[in-house]
Parts: C-alpha cells; sequence; structure tokens
C-alpha cells in the first residue's frame, strides 16, 4: 500500500526540483525529505530522480508517477475545499418529511427562507401520511419531518411545533349547515370521506368517534386533500380537514362548516428527528430556521399564523 506521507514529499521535491526547498515548504528538514524519498523509491523498486549539483530531476518513471500524484492531489485540495464547503453550509443535502397538508400550504414558504439563508443546499422533499413520515426518519430515507403526532416511537424525539384546528367540512346546501353546533351522533349517517389510515386527522377523527360510542359511517379514504375537498363541494359526504387547507373554499363559499358540540379538536403538530443519531449541518440549520418562529409562542395557532410570521419577517 502506498504510503501518502512519501508520496507528498515525492510530489513536493518533484514540483519544486529541489530536496532543500521542499523541506522548507513542507516544514520537515531536508534529510528527512531524502529519507522519504529514498524509501519511496524503494517501495516502488524505480529509481524516480536524477541529481546534478543541488538541482534534482525526474527519471520518466518519476515524471508518470508525478503525473498520478498530480491528480491524487488535485483531488485531495478539492475534498478538503468540499468539507470546508459543507462546514460552511455551502453545499449539503437537506432531508425533509412531511405531511401532504404541510407540504402544499406551509412547506413553499418555509423553504424559501430557508434557502434565502442558505441557497446552496439542495433540498429532498419527501411527503405521506404522519405515520410514514415517522417511518422514513427510522429508515435514514429522511433526517427531520414535521409531522402530527401519529404515535409516539421511543427512538424519535418530538418537538412541539405548532396546533391545527380541524374542522368538519360540508356542502354549503347540506341540511346539517342549519344548526350552530352538532353532536358527533348526528354524523353517524352522514357518509364520511376519512384522512388515510397513519396520518394525526385519521387518529383524532377515530378517537373522537370511539369516545362517543359511535362508528363513522366511512364513504371513503384518501390522503389526498384537494379530492376530498371537491367529493365534500359536490355532496358526496363530509370530511374533517385542517382548517388552513379549506380556508379559501370556507371565506369564498365553496364549503361551509359546523362547530361539534364540546368537541374542539386540535392536532398536534411537531418537528421530529431521531434521538441516539448525530444531526447533520444542513439539519441543524434548518432546525435553526424553525427555531425562529417560536414554537412556544404560537401554540395553538397552526399553519396561517406560521406563514403570516414569515411573511411579517420579509418586510
Amino acid at each position: 500500500m502506498i504510503n501518502f506521507n512519501q508520496l507528498r514529499v515525492f510530489y513536493q521535491a518533484a514540483k519544486d526540483g529541489n530536496f532543500t526547498l521542499a523541506a522548507a515548504k513542507l516544514h520537515i528538514t531536508q534529510p528527512a525529505v531524502t529519507a522519504q524519498v529514498k524509501l519511496f523509491e524503494e517501495f516502488c523498486n524505480l529509481r524516480l530522480f536524477k541529481r546534478k549539483g543541488r538541482k534534482v530531476y525526474l527519471t520518466d518513471d518519476g515524471k508518470a508517477l508525478c503525473e498520478y500524484a498530480q491528480k491524487i492531489f488535485k483531488y485531495e485540495k478539492e475534498l478538503e475545499n468540499a468539507i470546508e464547503d459543507m462546514k460552511e453550509l455551502k453545499r449539503g443535502v437537506l432531508r425533509l418529511g412531511t405531511t401532504k397538508t404541510y407540504a402544499r400550504y406551509f412547506m413553499p414558504f418555509l423553504i424559501t427562507d430557508f434557502r434565502q439563508a442558505y441557497p446552496h443546499i439542495k433540498i429532498h422533499l419527501d411527503e405521506g401520511s404522519s405515520l410514514d413520515m415517522i417511518h422514513s426518519l427510522l429508515d435514514f430515507r429522511n433526517e427531520v419531518a414535521i409531522v402530527a403526532r401519529a404515535e409516539d416511537h421511543p427512538d424519535v424525539c418530538f418537538i412541539p411545533f405548532s396546533q391545527e384546528d380541524l374542522v368538519l367540512i360540508l356542502s354549503p346546501d347540506h341540511h346539517l349547515t342549519q344548526k350552530n353546533a352538532i353532536s358527533v351522533k348526528e354524523l353517524v349517517h352522514e357518509p364520511i370521506i376519512m384522512k388515510e389510515t397513519g396520518s394525526g386527522t385519521r387518529r383524532l377523527v377515530n378517537e373522537l368517534f370511539a369516545q362517543n360510542n359511535v362508528v363513522p359511517n366511512v364513504l371513503m379514504e384518501t390522503s389526498n386533500t384537494e379530492f376530498i375537498k371537491q367529493l365534500v363541494q359536490r355532496g358526496d359526504g363530509v370530511s374533517f380537514v385542517v382548517r388552513e387547507a379549506a380556508a379559501a373554499e370556507l371565506q369564498g363559499g365553496k364549503l361551509a362548516t359546523v362547530p361539534l358540540i364540546e368537541h374542539k379538536m386540535r392536532l398536534d403538530v411537531s418537528i421530529a428527528y431521531l434521538k441516539n443519531q448525530h444531526l447533520s449541518t444542513t439539519a441543524k440549520a434548518f432546525l435553526d430556521v424553525l427555531g425562529t418562529l417560536a414554537p412556544a409562542d404560537m401554540s395553538p395557532k397552526g399553519i396561517g399564523a406560521l406563514m403570516a410570521k414569515m411573511l411579517a419577517k420579509r418586510r
């Protein structure tokens, strides 16, 4: 195996054509250069230098090896630069996971803020149910996730980030919209379009019906919030979604909502990452950006308040 210290000494001496000059640049003694070159020649079983006075000249074999050494130390310098760039966040990869709702309504704002601070970081954004994204951390597919608390896991750290209001959405001409509030039992015979199993929304809705000792009439389940809203607008069923995900349709009269009697549904959203794994510099930087949103004073506010805060920072 090549001794890279010997190779470095050989390359410096080859460039300078003088052992004394090479010693000064390498901060070693001239006899040390002579010894290292001799050892390298013995390892190669080749004569690499010819000497004339104080000058040394490469043999043909020496010239051939010098070309290879030049490439090696060029890549070494590039490697050093790459390491320094990574430490200074001038390059790198950030692997994020989040729910489809956050991916659509919140992450574009957050990623814009992050890229303004770190424009050279490449971002991979993965989306799925909260449970899928927790598993993506465990499988090392993502390093940080913004998810609802679909389930706890001993290897995952959850930091509270925000709370999202869940609302019942109906078509504007649905008969229940005539009421100021309704009970859960009034929904027993209503076809319900459910979010997918593994989502925080699905967990909360299941708990809601279980607490009232009733079984929901599930028409279908899907992870696509836009599809859910379209079906509800057409009167094909009712559903529960994060308020911000239906804010435009509620404000525009395309959808309606009715509060539930004695039930205020809030979805706890957390920043998640593995407990016993070292976070990359890019992941730490992303957590710092999230930290500027001051999670403690956001609760119980949700996506809308977070986006408003980010927009205010840009002004």
